[in-house]
């Protein structure tokens, strides 16, 4: 019980849904002999009781989640581990020690490796939005900035609140600079790229995944969160503002969400490929993932702006994307070993719905006439978001039969082999082989 409510506790706090937690849970305690384990999965607690017989005093374990940092490198290990237990690889004892070494052990890539994967992403997404080279440069300098200034607040336990708080001061501070020297730039841009790196680690889809399987109480807390962060980014925006026109250096009027020319299908395609491989690479993802995130991501972004240009709306465009990574994410995560967690989603950031939320509630703190207009961006980001995770979910949900039915046409077509086994596999054999698949 303590071996699965330690899995249980990282992959909850790396973003997995509520469902993928208890059925990964209920899986490890079945195969090491409990039979009929009862698993709880809340925001902030999972709980885990047994009852040996019917007139034995039921056990109850139960471990808060303290930390949420996404972390692909132990989600990955993890993983790992639950498929050698479920396969007889490990046992009990062996499972215990290497979940000890997970989660005691470094990452391979150092701090300054992870803010130089930030301050990429950001001048990815300045291009994207059609910013040009000076937005891309101001976009990554702010998001050095940001982070190094969040991992100090991090460090003395600051809640997360204002942890968004500075990141928005500062990328509109920074921007204010820029705009009061003879440089030439977009400040709505430059701010709004920042914002998109603040909103990427929010567990939008990690939420709406938990409403569509019935964890409400989850989904509940992860939209607060959700809305809470981009509370605090509103908030530093503001104060930002305030501070530069109170220095003399007023920015004037920052829309947030205000892209420029998008530019042409290329230019869409690497930008949203950058920044997705940036952003695995700033929560751990293994290497070996990176270069297929990013080929998922630049096809994914050009099935969006086929929807787009063919007269779809924004809901129905970043539906379609999201099946297709759900799609193809089930089979690049068995080819290159990592869960389809760690290929989905850094796929769909960039076609998250963040900014959606932020001008709502930007509109919404306005009042007066743009209440409705922030009501309706508000329920246009729900509507995205629900699109971006009921599309990824119902994509593997098809990819998975169909995985099965391949690989049995891949069995009946086969002949001699030039490498590989050459001797025919027994059927227990088989049935392993694809458990771990």
């Amino acid at each position: 019980m303590d071996l699965c409510l330690r899995i249980g506790e990282l992959l909850l706090s790396s973003g997995a849904g509520a469902a993928d937690v208890v059925a990964t849970m209920t899986a490890v305690a079945h195969h090491l002999g409990l039979r009929q384990a009862d698993v709880d999965v809340t925001f902030t607690a999972l709980s885990m009781s047994y009852q040996s017989g019917p007139d034995e005093v039921p056990m109850l374990l139960m471990r808060h989640v303290r930390q949420r940092d996404i972390d692909y490198q132990d989600l990955t290990a993890v993983d790992h581990l639950v498929r050698d237990i479920l396969t007889d690889r490990a046992d009990l004892y062996l499972g215990r020690s290497r979940m000890a070494t997970i989660v005691s052990l470094g990452h391979n890539l150092p701090r300054w490796g992870v803010t130089l994967a930030w301050a990429v992403m950001a001048a990815a997404v300045g291009l994207f939005l059609g910013g040009g080279a000076i937005v891309a440069v101001v976009a990554s300098v702010s998001a050095v900035a940001i982070h190094r200034v969040q991992l100090f607040l991090g460090r003395r336990r600051l809640p997360f609140f204002y942890l968004q708080v500075a990141g928005g001061a500062i990328a509109t501070l920074i921007a204010a600079g820029v705009a009061a020297t003879a440089v030439e730039v977009d400040t709505s841009v430059v701010v709004t790229a920042n914002i998109i790196m603040l909103l990427a680690g929010i567990g939008t889809m990690g939420a709406v995944q938990d409403a569509l399987t019935g964890f409400y109480i989850t989904a509940g807390a992860r939209f607060i969160e959700a809305m809470m962060a981009t509370a605090g980014i509103i908030a530093g925006v503001a104060l930002g503002i305030s501070l530069a026109e109170f220095a003399g250096a007023p920015l004037g009027l920052i829309e947030p969400g205000e892209a420029g020319e998008l530019g042409d299908l290329p230019l869409i395609m690497v930008g949203a490929a950058v920044s997705a491989a940036a952003f695995s690479v700033a929560c751990y993802a293994p290497w070996r993932g990176v270069v297929p995130i990013a080929a998922l991501t630049a096809v994914a972004a050009a099935i969006q702006q086929g929807f787009a240009v063919n007269g779809f709306d924004r809901v129905t465009a970043a539906g379609a994307a999201a099946f297709f990574i759900g799609l193809v994410a089930y089979a690049v995560a068995g080819r290159v070993r990592v869960p389809p967690l760690v290929v989905a989603v850094p796929a769909i950031v960039p076609f998250l719905p963040g900014l959606s939320i932020y001008r709502g509630l930007s509109l919404l703190a306005d009042g007066g006439a743009a209440t409705s207009q922030g009501l309706l961006a508000l329920v246009t980001a729900v509507s995205v978001a629900i699109a971006l995770a009921s599309g990824v979910i119902l994509g593997e949900y098809v990819a998975q039969p169909l995985k099965r039915e391949a690989r049995k046409l891949e069995d009946r077509l086969a002949g001699p082999r030039l490498v590989g086994p050459f001797r025919a596999l027994s059927r227990a054999e088989r049935r392993a082989l694809r458990r771990e698949a």
